[in-house]
């Protein structure tokens, strides 16, 4: 009532006489006041009133985030006000305060690997010897926490076999790190140890492309040929950012300095190629190895990965077309294998399916996406394998007992569907044909 009266306004000067007669604190309460300190804001309200301040000003919000840990060193809040400095100096290219912060973190939380490895990142960054160095501790701490984690650690949505994979995977990839740690110091001997032990565990084209500019520092040019060819020959197929062009530059001039001209490196690039490919389909663990007949196995639908147990299938017809993304022959046979599906889409003791053999299976969804095959697409599983698929396409007809009744490596375009045809027919009446008529059996 006392702000919306005028001053002028008789009634409200007597109505403000009244209140402060009647509210007027006597002369001992005015002297509790006095005496009594003002309230001080916690230590939430200080960082609450320091990000408020700041608006959207990453300067002012770095500014005034430090100085509220001036003020408050032992702060319960320190890890969050760290992780706040951390992104803002990111954003503000201010990489060596953010390394610094981050270092707070993980003495802090030395099980944050995430932040540990952000941590090397930013050392690494810096070039200074004394961070190099402490990166590489960094380094060798994560190394140690993954090498202990253990299968019982994993989460229940993945396999052990997808665990194994991960695990070697993040192994390799610490100890190309390391290794270029090294490198950087300058610690060839070091260096070429980290990235042979990561090529071990997990062939790539970086840790080869380091051993091969190892091998030329040292002039071990045979060497050097050979790390340079497995880079060129890996660049691709581990999805990393290696520039096979720049690997070619290095390659050529060490395999002339050895050959005096480009003459035969084609062919050794190609050996190079099957070499690795080998290395590299040997070392993941193979789906379905127990499986003793197709029924065996579990397979898993294309794209999305999910379950497809064969085990449904005993004793039916199983028609399978073996087939990869690259192959073009297998774009062509696509529409000739669905015509023949929907011959027998109501027959339920036939499954006409489409197994998909590529080793990059991240290739397959954008292929189907744009292709839409009409008959269910599986992912081979080994099941290619199993049956000795060694070429694209490839189509059989598994009988009643599991036995192939028919093989086609390759097709004629022309005989195709009739062909395919009428061996699933022989297929559900066998005894109306003699043995001699179906193909040779696995």
């Amino acid at each position: 009532m006392l702000f919306l009266c005028a001053p002028t306004s008789a009634i409200c000067s007597q109505a403000l006489a009244q209140d402060e007669k009647s509210q007027k604190p006597s002369s001992k309460t005015v002297a509790s006041r006095q005496d009594a300190p003002a309230k001080q804001p916690s230590p939430e309200e200080q960082l609450q009133q320091a990000i408020n301040n700041s608006g959207n000003d990453r300067v002012a919000l770095v500014r005034n985030l430090e100085t509220f840990l001036k003020e408050n060193p032992d702060s319960r809040q320190r890890p969050q006000v760290y992780r706040a400095l951390v992104e803002a100096c990111l954003k503000l290219r201010d990489n060596a305060r953010a390394a610094a912060y981050a270092e707070r973190i993980v003495a802090l939380s030395p099980d944050d690997i995430s932040m540990t490895i952000l941590t090397i990142q930013l050392l690494e960054r810096s070039g200074d010897e004394a961070a190099l160095r402490r990166a590489i501790n960094y380094a060798t701490r994560v190394l140690e926490f993954v090498e202990r984690g253990s299968p019982g650690e994993k989460s229940p949505k993945i396999s052990p076999e997808e665990w194994a994979i991960e695990k070697k995977r993040d192994r390799m990839s610490v100890f190309t790190l390391r290794g270029r740690l090294d490198l950087k110091l300058k610690d060839t001997v070091a260096a070429q140890k980290d990235f042979a032990m990561s090529y071990s565990i997990l062939p790539s084209s970086a840790a080869a492309e380091q051993l091969g500019e190892i091998a030329e520092l040292k002039k071990d040019l045979k060497g050097a040929i050979e790390q340079y060819a497995r880079a060129f020959a890996l660049a691709n197929a581990t999805n990393e950012t290696a520039s096979r062009r720049e690997i070619r530059q290095k390659l050529g001039n060490v395999w002339r300095q050895t050959h005096g001209s480009d003459a035969g490196l084609g062919e050794y690039l190609l050996l190079t190629y099957d070499e690795v490919s080998q290395a590299s389909i040997s070392g993941k663990p193979k789906k379905n190895a127990a499986a003793a007949e197709p029924s065996d196995f579990m397979l898993r639908r294309a794209p999305e990965g999910t379950a497809f147990p064969l085990k449904d299938t005993r004793g039916k017809i199983l028609v399978l077309n073996f087939w990869a993304t690259w192959c073009g022959p297998c774009h062509a046979l696509e529409p000739l294998f669905a015509r023949v599906a929907a011959d027998f889409q109501s027959n339920a003791d036939v499954l006409f399916l489409a197994a998909n053999c590529d080793e990059d299976e991240t290739l397959v969804k954008s292929y189907l996406e744009e292709d839409k095959p009409r008959t269910p697409v599986v992912f081979a599983d080994g099941l290619d394998r199993f049956f000795t698929v060694n070429s694209f396409p490839t189509v059989m007809v598994i009988d009643r007992a599991g036995k192939i009744a028919y093989r086609s490596d390759g097709f004629e375009s022309d005989t195709f569907e009739a062909n395919l045809t009428e061996a699933v027919r022989r297929a559900l009446t066998p005894a109306s044909f003699p043995i001699e008529a179906t193909a040779p059996q696995k």
